[in-house]
């Protein structure tokens, strides 16, 4: 059975109490049906003016912004001509004259299933506020991408608290975007109304391009669902002067920089970090972003067997390969990184600067996954109170 969404299942019967509300939506262009219809439109169909005020996450209401720290205006929805609020400009929580035209507040994201993807920042923040100035949150519940069954990664360490990672859960989370509000609703003592509203047909050993639904990029650099696979492990590489593929059309998949011998960071990779995918050796010149018409040598990841890949581990192992051949040219990146300006960019997405550290020590992997293995066996055991599927 394909997948219903919290959107589609909203449309066919809203909440009675809330049909006479006034509604705001932060959405972006994944916020659509299986007919491609966005949610906008079709709340403005089913409940003719309920809709006052819109808002949109990073990257803009049009997913139009590249990368981080590319902040959006306000602007004016040229379909139904309502206020853009953006949450990712001068202001990241917002205001109560942002909040003043509703009473309600719908969440329709697609989230990728990774600590660092600041959509979920950004519905802890509305949460925040929500219960600031006496508003509800509905959120309109959306598959995780990468399941719901596989956990991995340490928990973020509370001194690297950030826009990409704002509470103490793991890289890769297994929750959906409702559970996610529910957990930080809880949990992390936000305390907002909050309701979510299901999917059904959802389970958790689904990837997205099980769920029959149709695929939207969420954000520039998220192309596919496979860019989605490997992002959970490749975004690490957003904290070094390695390129992650921005600037190319295989963003996250492909990798590298002009100073890599692929051959020696292929021999120095432990044989169990390459489970469940392939490197291929490539090479690519991005048009934009790290080493910008530069020649990258480097490789693309083909994952092969999902269940067996683990992104985190995987990119962790790469970044120890890269390091131990390439130490007199591979470089952390400095800061500033999503409006932090003082610590490391690698620190704040890993979540612990004791991952850095190991991997400037050539720590094997296996050692540096036994150092989170018990706060990540003790997040699974919590969480679970808050799996809606």
């Amino acid at each position: 059975m394909d997948v219903q969404t919290g959107l589609e299942r909203f449309l066919i019967a809203p909440p009675r109490e809330l049909i006479e509300a006034r509604f705001g939506l932060l959405c972006n262009p994944a916020s659509v049906d299986r007919r491609l219809r966005h949610a906008r439109n079709l709340i403005e169909d089913k409940l003719p003016g309920r809709l006052r005020a819109l808002y949109s996450p990073q990257h803009g209401f049009y997913a139009e912004k590249q990368d981080n720290m590319a902040e959006s205006d306000h602007i004016r929805d040229p379909v139904l001509g309502l206020p853009v609020f953006s949450l990712y400009g001068k202001m990241r929580s917002p205001t109560a004259d942002m909040l003043d035209p509703i009473d309600v507040l719908l969440i329709d994201l697609q989230d990728v299933g990774t600590r660092v993807y600041t959509f979920i920042t950004t519905v802890s923040y509305c949460m925040e506020a929500a219960r600031r100035f006496g508003k509800k949150i509905v959120v309109l519940d959306r598959p995780n991408p990468i399941g719901g069954d596989r956990l991995e990664g340490n928990c973020l360490s509370p001194a690297c608290a950030s826009f990409v990672g704002r509470f103490p859960i793991p890289m890769r989370h297994g929750l959906t975007i409702g559970e996610l509000a529910l957990l930080f609703n809880d949990r992390f003592g936000l305390g907002c109304e909050l309701e979510v509203i299901r999917m059904s047909g959802w389970d958790r050993r689904m990837y997205f391009d099980d769920t029959g639904l149709p695929w939207v990029c969420p954000s520039p650099n998220l192309p596919t669902p496979a860019s989605v696979v490997v992002y959970p492990g490749q975004v690490l590489l957003e904290g070094t002067n390695l390129s992650e593929g921005r600037g190319t059309t295989q963003p996250f998949e492909v990798f590298g920089a002009p100073y890599i011998d692929v051959q020696k960071v292929l021999q120095a990779m432990e044989s169990d970090s390459l489970s469940g995918m392939v490197l291929r050796e490539t090479a690519f010149e991005p048009t934009s972003n790290k080493w910008e018409g530069r020649l990258c040598k480097g490789f693309q990841i083909h994952v092969t067997d999902r269940e067996m890949y683990r992104p985190y581990r995987t990119s962790l192992a790469l970044l120890r390969a890269v390091r131990m051949n390439h130490a007199d040219r591979f470089a952390w990146k400095p800061p500033p990184y999503e409006y932090e300006y003082e610590r490391l960019p690698i620190d704040l997405i890993c979540g612990d600067p004791d991952i850095r550290e190991r991997i400037e020590t050539c720590t094997p992997i296996d050692e540096i996954e036994a150092s989170w293995k018990k706060d990540l066996e003790a997040f699974a055991d919590m969480s679970r109170a808050y799996h809606l599927y």
